[in-house]
């Protein structure tokens, strides 16, 4: 298409919640601002133990305390946006202004796929090799698998960025979806974006199933060591260590995969909302499941709160 018929946007449209009445979206901002008040609290209580606690001063609680930082930032690039779009319907959105938001949200949604897998690691080696474990798991690794996270967020964003903005976009310039994420972007593009497409695919699986196969493979291993412990006691103690991250990784990465690794769908409504549950509800229940379900981090809020530890 000749670059003449063009009609050159500067700013995007966000159609959020739009066809949704007054009501409903009142309802909706609600309980979404509900959901990100106690992410944002629960996160920073979870930092805050394990800073006050040497106890949780281990790989494990490190690994924890990077992902609550990025799962914090990864809910502010995207929540305050969805809020205000719930009041303000059709809200405007300039093209640097969109760029910025989806550079973040890569940067964080990638760091946190491979950040469980570091964490996976971490429990691979607690448990298949203990005696090593301080060895292997020392303070330099630790810092080299979260840098490594951070560096395949930071590289997949500006390369994800670059690409889709590159692409021209004129004439329509509304975005199905409450905030710019890719597939909704390439719909809006004025030229063939297939090996885009194709491209973001391929991304999407290097990002999502790479780690859900190396994590897969470490429990695997770590089953089939917890097996082989003699003691019923012994494989209940061992189990409990990885039970909070695998509960994380199920609920993660199935929520990516539906979205991410599915075909295309005509519906853009159903894809908002089926949207909602990782940028809402998961960021959300990570923390809740490592309070609720690790007795370590229950028994540090107990010293902090001045109560008595219970056995």
């Amino acid at each position: 298409m000749p670059r003449a018929n063009f009609t050159t946007i500067s700013e995007f449209t966000l159609e959020g919640f739009s066809s949704f009445g007054w009501k409903h979206r009142l309802i909706l901002f609600t309980i979404f601002l509900t959901l990100y008040l106690l992410t944002l609290a629960s996160n920073a209580l979870i930092l805050t133990l394990i800073y006050l606690n040497r106890q949780l001063h281990t790989p494990m609680y490190f690994f924890l305390s990077v992902l609550s930082i990025s799962e914090t930032c990864y809910t502010m690039a995207i929540i305050p946006c969805m809020l205000n779009g719930l009041l303000h319907p059709y809200q405007s959105i300039t093209i640097p202004g969109c760029a910025t938001q989806l550079f973040f949200y890569l940067i964080f949604g990638v760091n946190n796929c491979f950040l469980l897998t570091a964490m996976g690691y971490d429990r691979y080696v607690a448990i298949c090799n203990p005696l090593r474990y301080s060895v292997i798991m020392g303070k330099t690794a630790c810092v080299q698998l979260a840098c490594g996270s951070w560096s395949m967020g930071l590289g997949t964003a500006i390369f994800q960025v670059s690409s889709v903005f590159t692409l021209p976009f004129c004439n329509v310039s509304v975005i199905s979806h409450f905030f710019c994420d890719i597939r909704p972007l390439l719909k809006l593009a004025c030229a063939d974006t297939t090996i885009k497409e194709l491209i973001t695919l391929f991304i999407s699986l290097g990002v999502i199933v790479l780690p859900m196969v190396l994590v897969f493979i470490s429990y695997v291993l770590i089953f089939s060591t917890i097996l082989k412990i003699a003691s019923a006691e012994g494989q209940r103690k061992a189990f409990a260590t990885c039970a909070s991250h695998l509960t994380v990784v199920i609920v993660h990465y199935g929520c990516t995969s539906f979205v991410y690794l599915k075909p295309k769908s005509q519906n853009s409504l159903e894809d908002r909302l089926i949207s909602v549950s990782y940028t809402v509800i998961t960021p959300l229940l990570n923390p809740v499941v490592y309070s609720l379900r690790n007795k370590e981090i229950k028994d540090a809020l107990r010293r902090v709160l001045g109560w008595k530890t219970l056995s």
